[in-house]
């Protein structure tokens, strides 16, 4: 059989699924769900099960890998800060659209419309928010999946490692980073049960709400991906005119391949070898700068990945009926930012990265779980169109770092 038969793509199986889980759900009805939808809640376990682990590992070697060194520094803070510019306008471009749109207001996904709220934390203040941040104990940060704690410490101990001297550096990292691979292949061996997790999951909710749930799925769709094509379409040329003074139909076309390649793989790993190429051979840019930019951006920087977390987790909040004040979507788009960071550059890593953020503000339980098990099976489309956005923002970021080191980028179409 060969491995590149229509039937073993994700997205076939996930769409399978779905039909399935719609059919079973529809024709067994309530009586169905407990046969079939612990296949949904054990794989949304798996996914919470890997989640801490992931980010440690990911994080710790992502920062680690910098090195020590004036130009190194001199590069890093420049990258450092292109990546968190766009990954804060892509989030705020998301929180704009579902608070505009409003997708999840008055839906009702798989009765979770009718429970009682858990009780939502926030801060109240920003000093308060940064005292939260900082961890008393970071294995009891850990157990109690407080995400900021754990994502803060994480990237302070990066740091230190990538100042030590050269040995014990290498081998911090290379511990790190081997633990970083192990927890990518947990996560594509996780993945490989979405479709089990999407046909237990839809048929719960058909079973339980009928189509009434799809309503709301579809808006949510029409949110995000409105979302995104802003990102895309005006906020990353905006950014490339202002900052690098390149235009953006140029970069566009320079970059095709790389965006082709990321919308069908929904991997800005895979995709890397194809960023590269491109962004040397057609936007301009030397190795030296593309070797460090796009290796740190495809583990790092995920603004198509921020938006999703920040709108998603909004979107949940909606449909439970939870009112998220300033001070929570504060906490929401400050945990989706540095949560982003930790996100594996393999297809819908995305959805593991989600619960960080609902933990933040404390929205966990079955109810949760049903709504994220919707969203997750429709996804897919989702998922190849923020890889896109990844990796465009990965070229854009390279392109801007290079003109700012004197390079001439952009400046024709390469056939």
């Amino acid at each position: 059989m060969s491995q590149d038969a229509w039937y073993r793509k994700l997205h076939w199986q996930i769409l399978i699924a779905m039909t399935a889980g719609v059919i079973a759900g529809l024709v067994g009805g309530p009586a169905i769900v407990p046969k079939v939808g612990w296949l949904g809640t054990l794989f949304i376990a798996l996914l919470r099960m890997i989640i801490v682990p992931l980010i440690i590992t990911s994080i710790i070697s992502g920062v680690a890998s910098i090195g020590g060194g004036r130009d190194l520094g001199r590069m890093f803070g420049k990258t450092l800060g292109y990546y968190v510019l766009t990954s804060a306008l892509a989030i705020l471009a998301g929180l704009l659209a579902v608070n505009i749109i409003k997708p999840g207001v008055g839906a009702n996904i798989g009765g979770a419309a009718k429970v009682d709220l858990p009780d939502l934390s926030a801060p109240n203040s920003p000093v308060e928010l940064l005292l939260d941040i900082v961890p008393r104990n970071f294995f009891e940060a850990a157990v109690e999946s407080k995400m900021l704690s754990i994502i803060f410490f994480c990237i302070l101990f990066g740091v230190a490692i990538a100042n030590l001297p050269e040995e014990p550096r290498t081998f911090l990292f290379k511990l790190f980073d081997t633990a970083f691979q192990a927890m990518m292949k947990l996560t594509a061996g996780v993945i490989m049960f979405l479709p089990l997790g999407v046909f237990g999951l839809i048929t719960r909710l058909v079973g339980e709400s009928g189509f009434a749930s799809f309503k709301a799925l579809g808006m949510y769709m029409v949110t995000i991906a409105v979302s995104l094509t802003v990102h895309l379409f005006v906020t990353l040329p905006l950014v490339l005119i202002l900052l690098g003074r390149i235009k953006p139909q140029i970069h566009f076309r320079n970059m095709m391949d790389a965006l082709l390649m990321a919308f069908s793989t929904s991997s800005s790993a895979a995709t890397l070898p194809v960023t590269i190429s491109n962004v040397e051979k057609k936007v301009g840019v030397s190795n030296r700068i593309s070797a460090f930019v796009l290796p740190m951006g495809a583990t790092v920087n995920m603004d198509g990945t921020a938006l999703y977390e920040c709108a998603g987790v909004l979107f949940i909040a909606q449909v439970l009926g939870a009112e998220l004040n300033f001070g929570a979507q504060l906490v929401v788009v400050l945990t989706a930012l540095l949560a982003s960071i930790g996100a594996a550059a393999v297809p819908s890593a995305g959805l593991v990265v989600i619960f960080i953020v609902l933990e933040s503000v404390n929205l966990r339980g079955p109810e949760v779980d049903v709504i994220v098990g919707a969203m997750l099976a429709v996804d897919r489309p989702l998922d190849m169109y923020r890889t896109a956005i990844n990796v465009f923002s990965d070229s854009c970021g390279a392109a801007i770092i290079a003109k700012s080191e004197g390079e001439d980028v952009d400046t024709v179409v390469v056939a």
